[in-house]
């Protein structure tokens, strides 16, 4: 490394040095306005959760099966899981006392792309419940639809599992994000108000402002330390000794 990008490189170092210094002393001088923040932005996050209690998380599982049909009865047979029938066994094997309706509208039936596969989806209160549910239905669908339409090709290929996590979102992220945002706003404001502070707080301030470098720097006296300095000149004078040579 040339002479040259050597002291390029150390004037770029000390100038972040100097940067990082700056922002320290800036989260530093103003730490409590940024506490302030998260904690009613978090206080509010956390206040809202409670407001909204009464969202009782969801959860969803699905069972697969394979139906051997062409484009035009897979539609018949997609529908046909839904039907009231199917609903009607569902409900008194499981013993869920509810309507066909209540048990249709928690089941959702799709088709996995173009395959053969359909997929019945389950969202319920419970985990275990809707396990059962999907797990029954697909069951009470492969026997009934050979009574209904004289059909047989149906098999069952993957059976549902409980799933303790909840589709819906859970109250705990709702406090984090107003936590990070807290910081993140109350660390954006401290920056903005030290920027509105047109006083001169640094030296390199003061030598851009005055074209000129500074050879020495008066610190701040205010009057507790005054007090301070003239408190022990008076010790000192108390306790020295004059001598006298004859």
């Amino acid at each position: 490394m040339s002479i040259g990008k050597q002291d390029i490189f150390i004037k770029n170092m000390k100038s972040r040095e100097i940067d990082l210094k700056e922002y320290y002393e800036v989260i530093k001088k103003r730490f409590w306005l940024i506490v302030l923040i998260t904690i009613l932005t978090t206080s509010a996050g956390i206040l809202y959760s409670r407001l909204n209690s009464k969202n009782v998380p969801l959860y969803q599982t699905s069972t697969r099966i394979i139906v051997g049909a062409n484009d035009e009865y897979m539609k018949t047979l997609m529908v046909m899981i839904k039907d009231s029938t199917i609903m009607g066994e569902v409900n008194n094997e499981l013993q869920l006392n509810k309507s066909p309706e209540e048990i249709a509208g928690q089941i959702e039936v799709s088709r996995i792309d173009d395959s053969r596969v359909i997929n019945i989806a389950v969202t319920d209160t419970d985990p275990n419940r809707a396990a059962n549910i999907a797990n029954v239905t697909a069951k009470v669908f492969k026997s009934e639809i050979v009574n209904i339409l004289n059909y047989k090709d149906v098999q069952l290929l993957s059976p549902a599992k409980e799933n303790s996590y909840p589709i819906n979102s859970p109250k705990n992220n709702i406090v984090k994000i107003t936590f990070a945002l807290g910081v993140i706003f109350g660390i954006g404001l401290a920056f903005l108000l030290d920027s509105l502070d047109e006083t001169v707080k640094r030296e390199s301030e003061v030598e851009d402002i005055l074209g000129v470098p500074i050879i020495g720097v008066i610190s701040n006296m205010n009057k507790k330390k005054l007090l301070g300095q003239k408190k022990k000149y008076k010790t000192l004078n108390l306790r020295g000794e004059t001598v006298d040579f004859q």
